[in-house]
């Protein structure tokens, strides 16, 4: 309740109601906590709860983490386990330094628990991130990499753009997710068809063994994928070593939002939220049954208590993944799901 009533309110008033001031201002905060070490023992004290798992050979202390997108450079690495997450992925990262698009790119559904972004994988570039990495020398928890295609790159040089970020961040990750689902980067979801999709993985998973240490690849899909097309992308996984899926990134649907966020809703991007938990349920559930429960699935969408992340894994999720719902509920809503669980 005060995180809802006196933090939040703050938050969603900074820069004139600008989520995206708002989201700058909160790292900036954390990024500052994240350099005083009893500020994070106290915060550690609080939020963070045991609860642990080992899923594709990685053993995290909860299974509830960051989704990509929150800390994309990196820059508060060290509070985000403090606040309870069991893992962090940070991203989605690009080969190149690349500014998103233009803005406004991100839009707050009050009224339906949900936001619409188009930020285009803004971020610093995958050497920028490799070099925070050496500097900060590790997390107490798994580190998760979300790889995307920079904006530059044609489709049909992809293929080296993902290499090239996986090699340069190959020794910072524990697991490596591979973004062809972000609807905001022109032409990045035709990677998600079997062709390309076979081409991709097999370049990154020639990459990943000659790099030493064999690092698990997941590959992140869209809740827009008709169940014939999520087969065929398994079908690709399976072949290629894949060790999970991620499920799902943000849809261009806009079913199941309150009539006053329509202007809002109308704006171009992907919606996350609330009125995705069900569609990523069913995803995850699918992703289950189609591969007899072999492959490991992160769920995410829509997860907004200890109640939907029991959903999600009654689904077939081994982990979970919070984003929006941690914007509206704050941390502790991470508590909440992994008390639940312990």
């Amino acid at each position: 309740m005060v995180y809802k009533q006196v933090v939040r309110a703050t938050l969603f008033r900074f820069g004139g109601g600008d989520p995206e001031v708002a989201h700058e201002r909160t790292l900036g905060a954390l990024r500052r906590v994240s350099s005083l070490p009893p500020a994070l023992a106290a915060l550690r004290a609080r939020y963070a709860v045991q609860a642990p798992r080992t899923v594709f050979g990685v053993r995290f202390p909860n299974p509830v983490g960051l989704a990509a997108g929150m800390d994309k450079n990196g820059v508060a690495l060290p509070a985000w386990p403090a606040l309870g997450f069991g893992y962090v992925e940070v991203g989605t990262v690009t080969r190149h330094a690349q500014p998103g698009n233009d803005r406004p790119r991100l839009f707050r559904l009050p009224d339906s628990e949900a936001i619409v972004n188009r930020m285009g994988f803004n971020n610093e570039g995958a050497q920028a991130l490799a070099d925070r990495l050496d500097r900060l020398g590790g997390l107490p928890v798994p580190l998760g990499i979300s790889l995307g295609k920079s904006k530059i790159t044609p489709v049909e040089q992809a293929v080296q753009d993902y290499r090239h970020s996986l090699r340069a961040l190959h020794r910072h990750g524990d697991y490596f997710a591979v973004n062809i689902s972000s609807p905001n980067t022109p032409g990045l979801r035709s990677l998600q068809d079997r062709a390309a999709l076979t081409e991709l993985l097999a370049g990154l998973q020639e990459e990943n063994r000659s790099l030493g240490a064999v690092k698990p690849l997941l590959v992140k899909i869209a809740p827009d994928l008709t169940d014939s097309a999520i087969a065929e992308l398994l079908e690709v996984c399976g072949e290629h070593e894949v060790a999970g899926v991620i499920a799902t990134n943000t849809t261009l649907g806009r079913e199941g939002l309150a009539a006053a966020d329509s202007a809002k809703a109308a704006e171009a991007g992907g919606l996350s939220g609330r009125p995705l938990a069900a569609r990523a349920r069913e995803v995850v559930a699918f992703v289950h049954a189609e591969t007899g429960g072999r492959l490991p699935i992160i769920g995410v969408g829509g997860i907004f208590g200890a109640e939907d992340a029991a959903r999600m894994f009654d689904a077939g999720a081994s982990l979970v993944q919070l984003y929006t719902g941690f914007i509206y509920e704050g941390p502790g809503l991470v508590r909440r799901i992994t008390r639940s669980l312990a």
